[in-house]
């Protein structure tokens, strides 16, 4: 027995539902939108469902069908807005951004790596920067960590045509919820989670000290750079599977037959 597809299961997008209506239905035994919507079509004479209910069950039907995930994105509250990862893991963008300040009026955006579809592709300033508006926009799903206050501000400076994707997801702030604060890296060791072969002891202000030293032309400093930003996004990845694991176990939402996929298997945390 496993838990029914986490997005199916969900409520709190729907008019009138919220968290506390929400864990009230699973604890009847409504796991599914069919679940609610044939028990509104079974009502007695007399009496309707709450107005909009059964049209926001039909348009999540087709929102889902067609792969919408910015309907859902503008209808769930923020906080919720994790449940879509595993509904649209295949469409999520993971992005990480090197700068050489940490104010986008100070300083520029020197790499950028995007991880999704499979793929990992680096934009350098300098050489192809200007591309990654295009490429971004082929993901409805942008997960990043402390993007919100950093990687995205700096690049809406940094390029007047960048567009965030529709659903952000801040791992910052979900792992905070978890009790897991401080820096990437930190959370990484944390865990146990993240790859850094090959660039280790690497971090913020080397970072900024490779750049320059490229721009003075030594020939492997960006491609340590690189390796070590895209490493950065990559692990981002692991991250956001331990914290949706984590955040669904919290929910009262009891066991059902399924054809999602399984659940992530979570390491136990390392000592600190």
């Amino acid at each position: 027995m496993r838990r029914p597809p986490l997005l199916r299961a969900t409520f709190v997008h729907l008019p009138g539902i919220g968290p506390a209506t929400e864990a009230e239905l699973w604890r009847q035994g409504l796991v599914d939108w069919r679940d609610l919507r044939a028990t509104l079509g079974a009502e007695p004479a007399g009496r309707r469902a709450p107005a909009g209910l059964v049209a926001g069950l039909e348009a999540s039907e087709e929102a889902l069908e067609r792969r919408d995930a910015a309907w859902f994105g503008r209808r769930l509250p923020d906080a919720e807005r994790w449940r879509l990862a595993p509904e649209f893991r295949d469409r999520t963008a993971f992005l990480d951004i090197e700068t050489t300040s940490l104010s986008p009026y100070e300083g520029i955006v020197t790499v950028v790596s995007v991880h999704g579809g499979g793929a990992t592709r680096s934009f350098v300033t300098g050489e192809d920067l200007a591309e990654l508006p295009a490429y971004l926009g082929r993901f409805p799903l942008l997960v990043t960590f402390n993007g919100s206050r950093f990687d995205v501000p700096f690049l809406e400076v940094a390029l007047p045509d960048f567009v965030p994707p529709p659903v952000h997801i801040d791992l910052r702030f979900l792992l905070y919820r978890l009790g897991l604060s401080g820096g990437l890296k930190r959370i990484e060791a944390t865990l146990g989670l993240g790859d850094r072969s090959g660039v280790e002891g690497i971090d913020g202000l080397a970072a900024v000290r490779l750049w320059h030293e490229h721009r003075r032309g030594n020939p492997e400093a960006l491609d340590r750079l690189v390796r070590y930003n895209r490493a950065d996004t990559r692990n981002l990845e692991p991250l956001l599977e331990y914290a949706t694991a984590e955040l669904l176990d919290r929910l009262p939402l009891p066991a059902a037959t399924s054809t999602s996929p399984a659940p992530v298997a979570r390491p136990a945390p390392a000592a600190r």
